[in-house]
């Protein structure tokens, strides 16, 4: 991928970054500092920061035919391969999802399965 359009992909992640930080009020106080270590340290397999635990959502979520699929927004989404996040494990119990929205559609950037596997 060339690098213009790196940086135009980039941007989004960057800008909703920004807007995590005006949204976490302190309604997080009480997460436990492991947890909150966790999600500033999610990656996306791509090396990309997922964000923060103010981005992340838990969800349901189910798998068809091999690939993991969320509702957002009373909506059901296919999560990329590329978003998924395999290593880490995942200390919530439950399953966790980071998105934007991107010209009125969902963009998934990272994933986690209930069993972080």
């Amino acid at each position: 991928m060339r690098w213009p359009a790196r940086l135009a992909l980039m941007i989004p992640l960057i800008l909703s970054a920004a807007t995590a930080l005006a949204v976490d009020r302190g309604q997080f106080g009480d997460v436990p500092e492991h947890i909150r270590k966790w999600f500033k340290d999610a990656r996306s397999p791509a090396g990309v920061p997922c964000c923060d635990i103010s981005d992340g959502h838990r969800t349901d979520y189910d798998v068809r035919h091999g690939a993991y699929w969320v509702p957002i927004e009373g909506t059901w989404w296919l999560v990329p391969d590329k978003a998924v996040i395999r290593t880490g494990g995942n200390p919530t119990g439950g399953a966790v999802v980071w998105y934007v929205t991107l010209r009125g559609n969902i963009e998934i950037t990272c994933f986690v399965p209930a069993d972080g596997s």
